[in-house]
């Protein structure tokens, strides 16, 4: 039973990695497309969304399983539950990379916007995040967990300058609204995209330690978390 038991859950570890992996690519390759106007490959990025659902799926039908047909307690318990959040959050970043995939071929087919330039400190901020909180989950590293956490509120100042610029852009130049609408829409999807990836970070702590940190992010300091 012990041996089946552990085959399981290394098949739902590799599933996640897996779906993590796929996600953080189409980020990488939604954010290109931007930045090359490259329609064909925004048109893939919006295609393998399709590919990220199937596997959401099957990774929840899985840990549905495991916890009908083990009963799994304590730590075990703590990975199948982390894994059911995180699958849902990376689910989430899937579709998320697929809507910029989306604005940046309808950008890719009008005039140049200079706003588009300050996507990138940004864009780089939010996938480092990804790949930590995927790194953080792969090694169990609640330290990488720490930096994801310590991230995020840079992310949100850097958006929220990002929309006003934007707002500013609009009264200045009203007749090009869609596209700036647009810009901001991108904005939005990457301050999503690294609010799921705190909760990801957010996970990997509940999953090291078994303490639940969300909703406390007011009184919360990453710096608190205990070392694994």
């Amino acid at each position: 039973m012990l041996h089946y038991w552990q085959r399981e859950i290394e098949n739902l570890k590799k599933l996640i990695l897996s779906l993590g992996a796929i996600v953080e690519e189409q980020i990488q390759r939604a954010m290109l497309s931007l930045e090359r106007r490259d329609t064909e490959l925004s048109d893939e990025v919006i295609s393998r969304d399709r590919e990220v659902d199937s596997l959401e799926i099957l990774i929840e039908e899985e840990c549905l399983k495991i916890l009908a047909l083990y009963q799994p307690v304590a730590k075990e318990l703590r990975f199948v539950i982390a894994v059911l959040k995180m699958n849902n959050d990376l689910e989430r970043m899937g579709d998320l990379a697929s809507n910029i995939a989306k604005r940046a071929r309808y950008l890719s087919k009008k005039e140049k916007f200079d706003l588009l330039t300050d996507f990138r400190i940004v864009s780089e901020k939010v996938q480092i995040m990804v790949k930590k909180s995927l790194d953080a989950l792969v090694n169990t590293d609640i330290q990488l967990a720490r930096e994801v956490l310590a991230a995020d509120d840079e992310v949100d100042d850097l958006t929220k300058q990002m929309l006003k610029r934007t707002i500013n852009s609009i009264e200045k130049d009203p007749k090009h609204t869609k596209e700036y609408f647009s810009i901001r829409s991108i904005s939005k999807n990457l301050e999503r995209i690294a609010d799921s990836a705190t909760n990801i970070a957010e996970d990997v702590v509940y999953l090291c330690s078994g303490e639940i940190i969300r909703h406390k992010k007011e009184d919360f300091n990453p710096e608190d978390i205990p070392e694994k």
